[in-house]
C-alpha cells in the first residue's frame, strides 16, 4: 500500500436511519465493501485491506451499528438492518460493490444482495450466520463448539468482556496473529462501554433466520469460506454446504481453510485473500 493510499484511509461517517455509522475508503478500483462480525470493528480487516488495494481494488471497511466508531444508539440490529445499512452505503459511494461479511454480516450481505440486486457484484461469506440454526445433543461431544458455545452464552447472559476473550481465544485456535495482545485490548475496551456491549448483546440474540429466507433470491456469485477448525458449529464444512446447497443452484462456491477458527482472515490472511482473489476473477471472466 503506498503511502497515498495510507492517508486516504481517513473515517468518514454517514447518516443511515436510526444512527451513523464509520467506514474508511482505501485505493481505487472495482469496490469491495468489508463488513465484520459482531464484538470487533473495521480492524478485522487490517490484513486483508493492503492485499486487496495491492489487487486493485477501492475498499471500504465499515464498523458494524454498536461497534469501533459507529454510534451506539440504535432501534435494532438484525441482519436485515445491517443490510440496510450496507446499501446505504454502496449508494454512497456510488458504484456496484463485492460485499464481504463476516458471522453476523455473513447474513447481512446475503440479505443485501437479495434486496437490490443492481448494487452487488458477488458476496464472500467469511464464517457465515446465515441460516437458522438447529443445535443437537450430539453436537455438545465436539470439545471446541461446547467451549465456544459456553462463552458465547456467558456473554449473552452477563455481559461479560472475560466470557467474550475466552470465547475468542477459543475461536482463534492454535495460530493467533502478532498483534494479538494488543488487539484483544483494543476490543476488550471498545465492549468496556456498556452501550456497545448492549449491542454485541442484542446481535447474539437474533435469528439468522431471515438471511436464510433470502437465500433463495440471490442471484450473483456466492463464495463462503469457513474454517475447518471453527468452534461455531459443530461441522464447519456441513454448515457451509447447507448454504451452497440454499443457493440458487451453480451460484455458490465453498472453500475450507485448514486450521482456521471462526476468524479466517485474521489467522490466515494470505490463504483467505488468495480464495477470494481466485473467486472474483472466475467471476469477472
Amino acid at each position: 500500500m503506498s503511502l497515498a493510499d495510507l492517508e486516504a484511509a481517513l473515517t468518514e461517517f454517514l447518516n443511515v436511519d436510526g444512527g451513523t455509522i464509520a467506514y474508511e475508503v482505501t485505493g481505487a478500483g472495482p469496490l469491495v465493501v468489508l463488513a465484520h462480525g459482531m464484538g470487533d470493528s473495521k480492524e478485522a480487516y487490517r490484513f486483508v485491506v493492503p492485499a486487496l488495494v495491492e489487487a486493485g481494488f477501492r475498499v471500504a471497511a465499515t464498523d458494524l451499528r454498536g461497534h469501533g466508531e459507529s454510534g451506539v444508539s440504535w432501534p435494532s440490529c438484525t441482519r436485515t438492518d445491517l443490510a440496510g445499512d450496507l446499501i446505504a452505503l454502496v449508494k454512497h459511494l456510488g458504484e456496484p460493490a463485492v460485499l464481504v461479511g463476516h458471522s453476523i454480516s455473513g447474513g447481512a450481505v446475503t440479505i443485501a444482495a437479495a434486496k437490490a440486486p443492481e448494487l452487488v457484484t458477488a458476496l464472500v461469506e467469511l464464517a457465515p450466520f446465515t441460516r437458522r440454526q438447529q443445535v443437537r445433543l450430539s453436537d455438545f461431544r465436539v470439545r471446541g463448539y461446547r467451549r465456544g458455545m459456553t462463552h458465547l452464552l456467558g456473554t449473552a447472559l452477563l455481559g461479560s468482556t472475560r466470557q467474550w476473550a475466552k470465547y475468542l481465544d477459543v475461536a482463534y485456535p492454535g495460530v493467533k496473529p502478532a498483534d494479538w495482545d494488543a488487539r484483544l485490548a483494543e476490543i476488550t475496551a471498545m465492549l468496556d462501554d456498556p452501550g456497545r456491549m448492549k449491542v454485541l448483546q442484542a446481535m447474539g440474540k437474533t435469528s439468522p433466520a431471515d438471511a436464510g429466507e433470502q437465500l433463495a433470491n440471490v442471484t450473483c456469485p456466492v463464495l463462503v469460506v469457513q474454517g475447518t477448525h471453527d468452534p461455531d458449529w459443530a461441522s464447519p464444512r456441513t454448515e457451509g454446504e447447507a448454504i451452497i446447497a440454499d443457493l440458487p443452484t451453480g451460484l455458490g462456491e465453498l472453500k475450507m481453510i485448514e486450521g482456521a477458527g471462526h476468524y479466517p482472515h485474521v489467522q490466515f490472511p494470505e490463504q483467505t485473500v488468495a480464495a477470494i482473489l481466485t473467486f472474483l476473477d472466475g467471476v469477472r471472466a
